[in-house]
C-alpha cells in the first residue's frame, strides 16, 4: 500500500506530462531512485528559474530521461532535498500533499508541506 504524508492512499501527481521516478504518475520511491522523487508540486516560473540556477533545468525536454521540460503550472514529481533546498532559499514550489510520498517526511516537516499546500491538494484522479 502506497501511503502520502497524510497517512492516506497517495493519489497520482500527474499524467500530463507522466511524472514520477517510475514513469507512472505516482511520486513513490525504491531501489535507485537516488533523489527521492517523493514530493508532488505544481511548477512556478521562480522556483523553475531557482533550480536552473542550482544546475537542475527543469525547464528544457531531455528525451533521453523521457522528460518533457516543465511549465509553470504543470505538476511533478520533485525530489525532496530540491524541495527542502527551495524551501530555505524562500521560493518552495506549492505541494500536493495527496499525491507525496509518506517516505518525504523523513526530509522535510509535515507542517513546513501543508504551509505550501495547493488550495484543492487533491491528486489527479485516475483508475487505480
Amino acid at each position: 500500500m502506497r501511503t502520502n504524508v497524510l497517512g492516506t492512499p497517495l493519489t497520482c501527481c500527474c499524467r500530463k506530462p507522466m511524472t514520477g521516478f517510475y514513469r507512472d504518475g505516482y511520486c513513490r520511491t525504491g531501489p535507485g531512485d537516488v533523489g527521492l522523487h517523493t514530493v508532488c508540486v505544481e511548477a512556478t516560473a521562480e522556483f523553475l528559474r531557482f533550480s536552473a540556477a542550482r544546475g537542475n533545468d527543469l525547464s528544457t525536454p531531455a528525451p533521453e530521461w523521457d522528460f518533457p521540460g516543465l511549465e509553470p503550472g504543470d505538476r511533478w514529481c520533485l525530489c525532496v532535498t530540491r524541495w527542502k533546498e527551495a524551501l530555505d532559499a524562500g521560493c518552495a514550489p506549492p505541494v500536493c500533499l495527496s499525491a507525496s510520498h509518506e517516505s518525504a517526511l523523513e526530509w522535510v516537516d509535515l507542517d513546513d508541506l501543508k504551509a505550501h499546500a495547493l488550495d484543492d491538494a487533491g491528486g489527479v484522479m485516475d483508475d487505480d
